[in-house]
């Protein structure tokens, strides 16, 4: 069984190296291109890209499917299926019709909900108690192709989109197996997906992360946890940006300005007064500086406290 496989994040590392640890004809990886990132803006390989090297597999990282020469290199490799976890580029037609059993994708959400790019963080924004992994195959539209299996976890209430997407990543790598193991066999059927039932999440913007102050403090709490580890989100204090790391929402009632940094009875670090209840906050990043705790960067920031913070 010739295997071509597409994938760039960590998301897709665990699927490609069971595939390989089950024996799968892996001919070869394409991933995206190196891009530039870090401080020093130097180019950083596609962790799918390290891991295939690290498996002695062949990598391509062409800019764009849809060129004629890399449709026709696909061809030459002569996949019997390609399989796709998190590629970063919608197969065209042209790549679709090269396997005799077509693409079969690794989607992290319950499709038909959360087709899209952020299925991930969209399930944190929505407070779904449940995420999963859809394996479906591959058709022109956007995630809209047929089911041949899907598997659910609960989300955490700890739970950020890294660590969400970690172990959904587990899930989809095991789930793939035995799906695909069904399906080569002319085992499993095809389920259509349900339009009904469908909605999509977008590209995140890096501006999303910057926080507005006056929503309830359960929506900023669930915008903490799904833009993290990317864009992360922010306010800002002294002319710089303050990262909020990590942070819970409380039901507290109090006298409190929008913005405004209060002390917590209870509980170490500081609370900040949102529309509806307090954001507690437990871990803080300020523009240069590593990573705190937020009763360490008080310690620091001897002002803070009481300080009105800007919103969006």
């Amino acid at each position: 069984m010739r295997v071509v496989f597409m994938g760039s994040p960590e998301f897709a590392v665990p699927p490609l190296e069971q595939l390989v640890l089950n024996e799968y004809q892996v001919v070869a990886v394409y991933t995206q291109p190196d891009r530039p990132a870090g401080r020093g803006r130097g180019l950083v390989a596609p962790p799918v890209k390290v891991a295939a090297k690290s498996l002695g597999l062949e990598v391509m990282q062409p800019p764009s499917l849809k060129e004629t020469g890399v449709v026709e290199q696909l061809r030459r490799l002569n996949p019997d299926v390609i399989v796709v976890a998190a590629f970063g580029q919608i197969l065209p037609r042209s790549v679709l019709a090269i396997p005799r059993l077509g693409a079969v994708n690794v989607h992290p959400s319950l499709l038909p909900r959360f087709r899209g790019a952020s299925p991930v963080a969209a399930a944190i924004l929505a407070g779904d108690e449940f995420s999963g992994v859809s394996i479906m195959l591959l058709d022109e539209g956007l995630d809209t192709g047929p089911l041949l299996a899907r598997a659910q976890i609960p989300i955490s209430a700890l739970d950020t989109t890294g660590s969400l997407s970690a172990k959904l990543s587990l899930v989809g790598a095991s789930l793939l197996l035995e799906a695909l193991c069904h399906y080569l066999r002319d085992e499993l059927t095809p389920q259509p997906q349900n339009e009904a039932g469908a909605s999509y999440s977008g590209v995140i913007t890096k501006n999303e992360g910057e926080i507005d102050w006056h929503l309830p403090a359960a929506d900023i709490g669930r915008r903490v946890r799904a833009f993290y580890p990317w864009p992360g989100c922010y306010t800002g204090w002294r002319g710089k940006k303050l990262d909020i790391i990590e942070a819970l929402p409380l039901n507290e009632a109090g006298k409190f300005k929008v913005g405004e940094v209060v002390a917590l009875s209870s509980k170490a670090g500081f609370g900040i007064g949102t529309g509806e209840g307090i954001l507690a906050v437990s871990r803080v990043q300020l523009e240069g500086k590593k990573a705190i705790s937020a009763a360490e960067f008080l310690r620091g920031q001897r002002d803070f406290m009481g300080a009105v913070l800007p919103s969006s």
